[in-house]
């Protein structure tokens, strides 16, 4: 009997055989592979947007510029999707160059590392945008408690370009979410593999 790939003897001792861990491990690289070059694009597309955005306002006769610079939130932001988007760079050829060779992943420290990886960039992707998040939120309503006008309504365009990169840093971020979920299934797997074998050989 089999059920999900997973061969089961007499002695319901689960036999794990080779072609079907090949057949997960494509599938869990071509998702792996998707993802990451989403991440890529959208990280980059973040940075992007929000790295040259710019507006100048006159105000009383004095010429004020807004740039990213000007919130610390959003250089966070910037800086954690440009390195979000160049660690997923270096992944989706380590993921092409897998799938070329049609080698699988047996490696438990190589498995460790891309976990480990994907879990600091998820974390760092998702703290970068609840801080700039928070800002935005700020600059959009104001805070009249504390006498903080509405930096919005004087630098319409700059806030909707920001408003578009925060919304491409999300999207990023969320994958990233997904994207460790999956490493973490690739690395216990093997785990879950050398149970079965050493279950199989009693």
């Amino acid at each position: 009997m089999s059920y999900l790939g997973v061969g089961v003897s007499p002695g319901n001792v689960p036999v794990y055989h080779g072609s079907n861990v090949k057949v997960i491990d494509s599938r869990v690289k071509v998702a792996e592979l998707v993802l990451r070059c989403v991440i890529c694009v959208l990280g980059i597309l973040a940075a992007v947007l929000i790295g040259t955005d710019t507006q100048v306002r006159e105000i009383f006769t004095i010429r004020k510029k807004a740039k990213f610079t000007d919130m610390k939130a959003l250089v966070f932001l910037v800086i954690a999707n440009g390195l979000a988007a160049a660690y997923s760079l270096v992944q989706v050829l380590r993921c092409v160059l897998s799938m070329i060779r049609g080698t699988v992943l047996f490696s438990k420290p190589l498995a460790w590392a891309i976990f480990s990886g994907d879990q600091v960039m998820a974390y760092l992707s998702l703290s970068a945008v609840a801080a700039s998040a928070q800002s935005a939120v700020f600059a959009k309503l104001g805070q009249p408690e504390l006498q903080w006008m509405k930096t919005c309504t004087l630098y319409e365009k700059f806030c909707n370009q920001v408003g578009e990169g925060v919304a491409s840093a999300v999207l990023a971020s969320l994958s990233m979410v997904v994207l460790s979920a999956i490493s973490a299934f690739s690395l216990f797997r093997l785990y879950g593999d050398s149970k079965g074998k050493s279950s199989g050989g009693w």
